[in-house]
């Protein structure tokens, strides 16, 4: 048994700021996947993901009978899937800010959810954001809080315009060229991120009103500038305001940002060559860079591992 394949996503830009309303966008990131299989010989990679399958099982039968009018599941077949050994074959790397979590509840969505609301439909507005609230509360279960973005991303796999908390829709991106100068990119920071701690330390920020402040009238304004541009294919302005957003996050954000990452950080900001700014949570994983000169930004960041994602 072997079941379709859920991709992995990357939030170009929104993070944190979703949380306080502010724009957002979020694209499908093809390289990395995984499917739901059952094998004869199970690796203990499989063994591990079956066990967290198990506490998954057990967590949305509560949700089920909390929440019936939000979302069934066929839970004899989910059940008996698990008992005989199904776990969740992935490429995507956990903790590393690209959605791990999302692809798996996107594909226990798809194939165990009673009256699903499928990819083929026309996708109003009220389905999307439906669908979002289902996804939010099966996620919530590795997160303890989430948006239920990503496994909204990966189950549609399309791009996402985040406009509020209540205002989503599917949208198209400026296409690829792939002898285009100017890039995204992941920057591994070879160390593995957590979420939940992030996502705490962030909760208790926003007790104080200079943070608040800073959101609103920094991090917000300058995020959603950045979608803007991105969207409407204005570069130039992208990465003026790309730059704002990058001195914003590590002035305000720096515990979200690996130790040994400030000074290139920092670098990024002075010579031009690059911005970096967070790729999910933060706290390690990846960290999402902006160029407009892949070749110089390789050169500046030839001592790290870089994934080009989008090239323009």
């Amino acid at each position: 048994m072997k079941g379709p394949l859920f991709y992995s996503k990357i939030l170009l830009f929104g993070e944190y700021g979703i949380i306080k309303d502010s724009k957002g966008l979020s694209i499908p990131y093809n390289f990395y996947n995984g499917a739901l299989k059952v094998d004869e010989n199970p690796s203990q990679e499989a063994v591990k993901s079956n066990a967290s399958l198990m506490r998954f099982v057990t967590y949305l039968e509560q949700l089920q009978n909390d929440q019936p009018a939000l979302v069934t599941f066929n839970l004899d077949v989910l059940k008996a899937d698990v008992e005989r050994g199904m776990y969740f074959d992935s490429s995507i790397p956990q903790g590393y800010g690209v959605g791990s979590s999302g692809a798996l509840v996107a594909a226990i969505y798809d194939k165990y959810a009673n009256a699903k609301i499928t990819v083929l439909e026309n996708l109003t507005r009220e389905k999307l954001l439906q669908l979002k609230a289902i996804f939010a509360q099966m996620e919530s279960f590795f997160h303890g809080k989430s948006s239920g973005l990503d496994p909204l991303n990966s189950y549609l796999s399309i791009p996402i315009l985040i406009n509020s908390k209540d205002n989503i829709e599917a949208t198209g991106i400026p296409s690829q060229s792939a002898t285009g100068k100017g890039a995204v990119f992941l920057l591994d920071s070879g160390i593995v991120g957590e979420t939940a701690p992030m996502v705490n330390i962030f909760m208790e920020n926003l007790k104080e009103e200079g943070f608040r402040k800073m959101l609103k009238n920094q991090f917000v304004k300058y995020t959603d500038a950045c979608v803007e541009n991105f969207l409407g294919g204005d570069m130039k302005s992208l990465f003026e305001n790309t730059k704002q957003l990058s001195k914003v996050v590590l002035n305000n954000f720096k515990p979200m940002i690996p130790e040994q990452f400030h000074g290139v950080w920092q670098r990024g900001i002075d010579t031009n060559d690059y911005y970096l700014k967070l790729c999910g949570s933060g706290g390690g994983g990846y960290i999402l860079g902006f160029t407009q000169d892949l070749e110089k930004a390789k050169q500046s960041l030839k001592d790290y591992k870089l994934e080009v994602v989008y090239q323009f």
